[in-house]
């Protein structure tokens, strides 16, 4: 049997392969590392394991979300585990878990994941899309990393944003045909679980068991600068889901949320710029024909 560690070098702030060696001392035998970002297919890797071969994914949420993408067709018949070494880790949230814990299995958690369509294209998600302010700060974020090597802190851009920087938006949010409208809205995530930016609750009635029935969309709106700013730190609880003026939470299986202008995205804290709308559907998920559809089949 081989285990394969693989692992992103630019995890946790340039530190993954380094954190990634702490598993030799995990499983006390020797590991294959693999540098992910010299997988030119995943196909190809695959084909290659032997039966009881198994596979430690080593990174943080963007390396998880990166992996599952490339592999989501492929039947991967091996163990797949997951060590987290990233700066994020809002999946680990999810199971009670933190970075440095023993890999954890996780060939079933990467099941049934719902896809996100932005701009044209599809991705699986594993936590959730932000989408107004967290996106935004996802865009600074990335910015300042081009001019410096010091970890960035979304705290102090979110702040930023919430009492100066950011500019909210109008939104329709469409919840299994239902139509919901919505002025100044701050943020619009759909979430799979219940973690995203660092531990962040935005929508506290999705689990991520319930991803094979729904997934939940959430909305701040309505308030001012000031107002907004107080209330958010209720998001790290979920508490500001009870200000019923300036929250709400929805469940469904297609969920369509569209801005009145560009703003950027996020999709398990890998950021897309320019997005006016994204569109979610649960695994398995079939829109109902339209009328023309039935007359044709008539």
């Amino acid at each position: 049997m081989t285990i394969y560690a693989l692992y992103n070098p630019h995890a946790g702030h340039g530190t993954g392969k380094e954190k990634a060696s702490a598993l030799e001392a995990i499983y006390k035998t020797p590991l294959t590392f693999v540098d992910m970002t010299a997988i030119a297919s995943y196909a190809d890797f695959a084909a290659n394991l032997a039966p009881d071969d198994q596979i430690v994914v080593c990174g943080g949420d963007g390396t998880l979300n990166r992996f599952v993408n490339d592999t989501y067709d492929l039947d991967i018949k091996n163990d797949i585990f997951y060590y987290a070494t990233g700066s994020g880790n809002d999946f680990l949230r999810d199971f009670g878990l933190k970075a440095g814990s023993a890999p954890m299995r996780i060939n079933e958690e990467i099941k049934n994941l719902p896809l996100v369509t932005v701009n044209g294209k599809s991705y699986r998600f594993i936590n959730g899309i932000g989408y107004g302010l967290d996106g935004w700060c996802c865009e600074i974020g990335d910015e300042l990393r081009k001019t410096s090597e010091k970890p960035v802190s979304y705290s102090s851009i979110a702040i930023k944003g919430l009492l100066k920087s950011y500019t909210p938006t109008n939104a329709t949010i469409t919840v299994d045909g239902v139509v919901h409208t919505y002025e100044k809205v701050w943020i619009a995530p759909t979430m799979v679980g219940r973690y995203y930016g660092g531990g962040l609750m935005p929508t506290p009635g999705q689990r991520r068991a319930d991803r094979l029935d729904h997934v939940s969309v959430g909305v701040m709106h309505r308030a001012g600068r000031l107002k907004t700013f107080l209330a958010f730190p209720g998001v790290s609880k979920g508490k500001h889901i009870r200000k019923k003026k300036m929250a709400a939470e929805w469940q469904g299986r297609h969920i369509m949320v569209e801005f009145d202008r560009p703003v950027a995205l996020q999709i398990d804290g890998e950021t897309i710029l320019a997005v006016t709308r994204y569109e979610v559907t649960v695994d398995g998920y079939k829109a109902a024909p339209d009328a023309a559809e039935v007359a044709a089949k008539a």
